[in-house]
């Protein structure tokens, strides 16, 4: 049968000895961004709740972003597409995004502490933004419907610049 008796603290102290020496070597070895709290405080401090968050369909090259070259990334949800190409200029970036279906939309980039950036996409669901900050990012495209009456709003994840 089993031999460990419950009662026996010994267990539980070496338990706790080897589980506070993995606690320490996480922290140390792959410790949480320092500006995690800020990251989610900024994803979910959206005026309106009324949005539609889109998914991360393909990260492409994104990576490269931070080293100068450029990366696509493409968004989904529901009926509308978000591809958005992501141009370093130094301390900054351009952003060249195309929206499907194509529609003269309201496309709001927000950046963790700087201000908005706005643009309207043209008829054929393509927009720039040739001057935003680096930062914890989200897009916002303001959708409007046949009519040009506002219609929903969709978000992306947050993303790094």
């Amino acid at each position: 049968m089993n031999e460990i008796d419950p009662r026996d603290d010994r267990r539980g102290l070496e338990d706790t000895a080897v589980l506070s020496e993995l606690n320490r070597l996480v922290d140390e070895l792959d410790p949480p961004p320092a500006d995690l709290v800020d990251r989610v405080k900024f994803a979910i401090a959206l005026e309106s709740l009324d949005v539609e968050v889109a998914r991360w369909e393909r990260a492409g090259s994104f990576a490269g972003v931070r080293g100068g070259q450029t990366g696509t990334i493409t968004f989904t949800v529901d009926n509308l597409t978000l591809m958005v190409n992501f141009t370093s200029t130094g301390s900054r970036h351009r952003i060249d995004g195309w929206l499907v279906p194509a529609g003269e939309h309201t496309v709001e980039v927000r950046v963790a502490d700087h201000k908005s950036s706005c643009t309207r996409a043209d008829d054929g669901g393509r927009f720039v933004l040739p001057d935003v900050p680096a930062g914890t990012t989200q897009i916002l495209v303001h959708l409007v419907d046949s009519r040009g009456e506002p219609g929903r709003t969709v978000v992306t994840p947050t993303i790094m610049l």
